[in-house]
């Protein structure tokens, strides 16, 4: 197992290939990008492997251009989820390319890996996983689709958690969360996934988390929306936040008081106090000031005031 952190803003191109090779290892090829790539390479990546499973998150300001020889790669099954920007992938030649663009999946034998591109502000997901877990799944085909359907959500949830978290397991825990990776791509190629096996509650309670951080500002932002969208019932989703010892609400409440508290002692530009609690959906000001002061043993206007007076 090994995980680390790279951002070409910060660091010469170079040294992503030493920090892959050191952590990720030789096994799994990491790709030949062209000159003109690593000469203005501003890109962050996080990587995580965990036995035969590597996840990775790119984020790139500028953009990117494989050239050969192509990377031998033929044991493993690659998955790109593109969040913004587009990812064009391709086989031997360069006129295959494949575009999969921001919202899309797709999941595919790596086969040799010769040619992708990603255009300016390009943000994905890869995940690289062993060929003989999902070939019997997968045969020959690309199974493509969107990004938002719950089995893709849980597994990037899971995905993130693994990179965030895998320094800290020890050998049962890489072991499982390997396991819990393969598990969640065949659910992407079947199209399903047993929401109630308790091992992947830490995943799915994950999943609703992100989504509702995305949508703290909208009113009509429930528990069964969240579920609805990952595509679980209500009472499982309320399950699995139980089992963490959590509410669903009050993980939005508290994230919307944090949201607001930001915007209450931001540095320029800040809100009222009523103008916060209308935009973060509570039901008026005497009702945000009595939350947000349960939560840090002050008033809203006190936040606020202080923040003025330090500057």
């Amino acid at each position: 197992m090994g995980s680390f952190a790279f951002d070409g803003a910060r660091s010469p191109a170079s040294e992503l290939g030493d920090d892959w090779l050191r952590h990720i290892g030789a096994r799994f090829a990491l790709p030949h990008f062209s000159a003109a790539t690593l000469a203005d390479f501003r890109f962050r990546m996080r990587a995580a492997r965990a036995r035969d499973t590597v996840s990775l998150r790119i984020n790139g300001t500028t953009p990117a251009h494989t050239a050969g020889p192509p990377c031998r790669d033929e044991e493993f099954v690659r998955l790109w989820i593109v969040r913004g920007g587009a990812v064009a992938l391709g086989g031997a030649r360069e006129d295959s390319l494949h575009t999969v663009p921001a919202g899309g999946f797709l999941i595919r034998h790596a086969e040799p890996l010769a040619h992708f591109r990603l255009p300016p502000g390009t943000t994905a997901d890869v995940v690289i996983l062993p060929a003989a877990e999902l070939l019997p799944l997968l045969g020959g085909r690309a199974v493509t689709g969107s990004a938002r359907t719950a089995e893709v959500r849980l597994l990037a949830a899971h995905a993130d958690m693994v990179r965030r978290t895998l320094p800290g397991l020890g050998p049962d825990g890489v072991d499982a969360a390997s396991r819990t990776l393969i598990e969640l791509a065949r659910a992407v190629v079947r199209g399903n996934t047993d929401v109630t096996d308790p091992r992947l509650t830490p995943t799915l309670v994950r999943a609703a988390k992100e989504l509702a951080r995305r949508r703290l500002t909208d009113p009509g932002l429930t528990p069964a929306l969240l579920a609805r969208d990952l595509n679980v019932s209500l009472r499982t989703l309320q399950r699995a936040f139980a089992a963490t010892g959590e509410s669903i609400m009050g993980y939005v409440r508290d994230q919307r008081l944090a949201e607001a508290r930001a915007a209450l002692t931001a540095a320029s530009g800040r809100l009222g106090v009523a103008e916060a609690a209308a935009r973060w959906q509570f039901a008026d000001g005497s009702h945000f000031t009595r939350a947000f002061k349960r939560r840090y043993g002050h008033t809203p206007e006190d936040a606020r005031r202080a923040s003025t007076q330090s500057e």
